[in-house]
């Protein structure tokens, strides 16, 4: 029994465990590696995963940097079960369209700069036949029940509180009479997210892959956040500028959304135009709606649903790319909700083109900004920044609200573990750079007596 690491392994993106158990072969998650270029040229499938050989894919969520590479699977003949929660399933062929395509926009870009300078057009890592033939083996799952997933491997997912659909996972192995626990936590959320249930927690495992994302610090409470967000609101609409909010479609956005119903509802700030200017969150929300039983109870009742509609009068809804570029030209107050989260792409980045060198303009960022990223630049302080190959000067204000996030911070994921710790496991940190899983290992150790692993890529954890 052994488990290499594909990924997420002094990083926090590219997500992927290679479990072989006996002649079973299982791989958790395949996400995409990002940041800069460098990131970008590791979306393969290193040779050892061998895809023909797999028997079954299961996902802990849908967003990207945990399931951006499973189309490379089907261009590689695959053709073994993609397990996850419906709504994960659903999410996830969602996102993987999305990806296709801007993949396929880059690599037009890249091609004819290259075809300009006497070089070869360069191929995108995949396209949307290959999403197509992936989303065909998706398999749904359901909270809460052991299931077998290739010979002598079980699964149960639970809720993790990070996204729509998103799990952590007790994996069960069997080999020559033997049996063993892992426990993947896949993201997890924090308590007391105003749309998502909370965080289950594991018990009882021989071996646990912790995410540390956060693990060095705690999130400022909600309450403390939603006052800083107000406030900012407040400023935007008094000096009728722009609120440009770069968001994750799924999740973060919704989140953004309800926030600001909230804030018009108790009329703490008169309501102005929300723009959501991205079809991918469009498309996301409508999922959210369709999945009521995921919601939390400050979302489950009809008549709050129907509230929030009413407090959202202002929201504009932005699908095409001429409505997009239409928001150049209107005058604040205004708030532009647009992607990519981490400014890597998307229609944010023609926001920040046109919008950070104007001081009235103000940055909100309420999510995880990866090393080598613009939104990782503008959170550490830059004030010239490189968009479309153009020099931006940062006079915009730029705000951090990591309350907002949707991962748990140290101290909830000292809890989450609590119970894990009792069984006396391995402990692996991973989905982390060591900045944040170096204190959380020193914490856990203090805490529980424990001293976790801290693995590079390509690294393998037997058992």
């Amino acid at each position: 029994m052994r488990i290499t690491l594909y990924g997420a392994a002094g990083e926090v993106t590219g997500s992927a465990y290679l479990v072989e158990c006996g002649a079973a072969r299982v791989l958790v998650d395949l996400g995409m590696f990002q940041g800069g270029p460098d990131d970008e040229a590791r979306n393969v499938l290193p040779d050892a995963m061998r895809p023909r050989d797999l028997d079954a894919v299961v996902l802990t969520h849908a967003h990207i940097d945990h399931s951006g590479r499973l189309p490379l699977l089907a261009k590689a003949r695959y053709r073994g079960p993609v397990y996850g929660t419906p709504a994960t399933l659903e999410t996830a062929e969602l996102l993987l369209h999305d990806s296709a395509r801007l993949q396929a926009d880059d690599a037009e870009r890249a091609s004819r700069r290259r075809v300009r300078a006497g070089l070869e057009p360069v191929e995108p890592p995949y396209n949307e036949d290959h999403v197509r033939a992936i989303a065909a083996r998706f398999a749904p799952l359901p909270y809460d029940e052991p299931v077998a997933v290739a010979p002598g491997v079980q699964v149960t997912l639970v809720e993790s509180g990070h996204m729509l659909g998103s799990a952590s996972i007790a994996m069960r192995l069997e080999h020559e009479g033997r049996a063993r626990t892992i426990a993947f936590s896949g993201d997890i959320g924090p308590r007391g997210s105003p749309i998502l249930r909370d965080p289950e927690r594991l018990r009882g495992a021989d071996l646990v892959f912790l995410e540390s994302t956060y693990g060095d610090r705690d999130h400022r409470p909600l309450a403390a956040t939603e006052a800083e967000f107000a406030e900012i609101v407040r400023t935007v609409a008094q000096r009728r500028g722009k609120l440009l909010i770069p968001s994750f479609a799924v999740g973060r956005a919704q989140t953004m959304l309800y926030e600001f119903a909230e804030l018009f509802h108790q009329r703490m700030v008169a309501p102005f135009p929300i723009y959501l200017d991205s079809p991918l969150a469009i498309k996301a929300s409508a999922i959210y709606l369709r999945h009521p039983e995921l919601a939390d109870e400050t979302l489950d009742e009809e008549h709050e649903q129907r509230q929030l509609r009413r407090d959202l009068a202002t929201l504009r809804l932005c699908e095409t790319s001429d409505e997009s570029r239409a928001l150049n030209d209107i005058r604040g107050p205004c708030a532009i909700i647009a992607g990519s989260g981490m400014c890597n792409g998307g229609r944010i980045l023609h926001h920040l083109r046109h919008n950070l060198w104007k001081p009235d303009t103000a940055v909100m960022i309420v999510g995880y900004q990866a090393q080598g990223t613009l939104g990782r630049a503008l959170v550490d302080g830059a004030r010239t920044v490189q968009i479309f190959g153009d020099p931006v000067a940062v006079r915009a204000s730029v705000h951090t609200l990591n309350g907002f996030s949707a991962h748990a911070g140290q101290t909830e994921l000292l809890e989450w573990l609590e119970p894990l710790a009792a069984t006396r496991p391995r402990v692996v940190l991973t989905h982390g750079e060591d900045r944040a899983r170096a204190p959380l290992a020193a914490q856990i150790t203090a805490r529980y007596g424990i001293t976790a692993e801290l693995p590079g890529f390509g690294a393998t954890i037997s058992l």
